[in-house]
């Protein structure tokens, strides 16, 4: 009888403390909800909604928004979008890896400021960093002047596609970086010496040891990188001169010029969606074990 008295006792006294817990959760649960499963939920009904003529929501239920998803102006925007998305994730990562390489194999001492050196650039504003690059890439800077030297004159980079892959890849690197040095950095030195003396070159290292333990740090990167270019819409227009739109541009274009909230509210679903199932991707592939080889 004592021993359970004491346990009612205890239970009792443990009440108020997940009370004052769940209290404490109250902000934070109402910030979330107002702003961001509120949102989420106003843009989901707006997708199905009917427009008036000067594109406001008027109400009531209807697919035609999605359906016309699938005209030719707006698949070529979206298969462009995955295209260009799948490209500078994949030159990322392999830019990535080997920034990353190159960093943890220096001293402790030398890692930190290695990447200090990347995030500085990234602390001055986004367009600010955008326009340095139409004045590198343009007809009166640097490329133009280096490729002067070799009689190559008047060439420009302003507008192109090479320029928005160069501006996306200088945009989203650090983001590659970091969960990859951070994948590496946990790697044992113990094992690489192990494989070298067992008869790997240095192919066979990174084959064998170096990738397959990265594998979380590359994939963290691949999501990173792969989702939120699909939703840039400056580089392209400001690089690229606005030929060939990304889903982002796509979704300012109909809340903005075509004035078409119903329409930009089913582009925006599509590219949550896309981004949902890259998530998934990545964990399904994190929850697969690495396929050991044998000897």
């Amino acid at each position: 009888m004592t021993s359970t008295t004491q346990v009612l006792h205890l239970g009792r006294r443990g009440r108020p403390k997940r009370r004052g817990s769940l209290l404490l959760l109250i902000p934070g649960i109402a910030s979330v909800a107002l702003l961001g499963v509120l949102p989420l939920f106003l843009v989901a009904r707006n997708s199905f909604a009917l427009a008036d003529d000067y594109g406001g929501i008027v109400g009531g239920f209807t697919l035609d928004n999605y359906a016309k998803l699938f005209d030719p102006v707006y698949s070529k925007t979206m298969l462009y979008s995955l295209g260009l998305g799948l490209l500078n994730t994949v030159v990322c990562l392999v830019v990535a890896y080997i920034t990353s390489y190159y960093i943890v194999s220096r001293p402790e001492g030398r890692q930190g400021f290695l990447l200090l050196l990347i995030i500085i650039p990234f602390w001055t504003d986004f367009l600010v960093r955008t326009f340095a690059w139409i004045t590198i890439l343009g007809s009166g800077g640097p490329v133009a002047g280096v490729l002067g030297l070799f009689g190559i004159g008047g060439f420009s980079l302003i507008p192109s596609n090479v320029a928005v892959i160069l501006g996306l890849l200088y945009s989203f690197l650090p983001t590659a970086i970091f969960p990859i040095y951070a994948s590496m950095r946990s790697i044992d030195g113990s094992l690489k010496e192990a494989a070298t003396d067992l008869g790997c070159g240095w192919w066979g290292v990174h084959r064998r040891v170096i990738l397959p333990l990265s594998r979380p740090g590359l994939l963290g990167a691949a999501l990173l990188t792969f989702i939120p270019t699909m939703g840039v819409f400056v580089i392209p227009v400001l690089l690229g001169g606005g030929k060939d739109q990304l889903v982002g541009n796509l979704i300012v274009t109909m809340y903005t010029e075509f004035r078409n909230q119903p329409m930009g509210a089913a582009v925006s679903m599509v590219l949550l969606v896309l981004m949902l199932l890259s998530m998934a991707l990545v964990g399904l592939a994190l929850r697969r074990p690495a396929k050991r080889k044998g000897a």
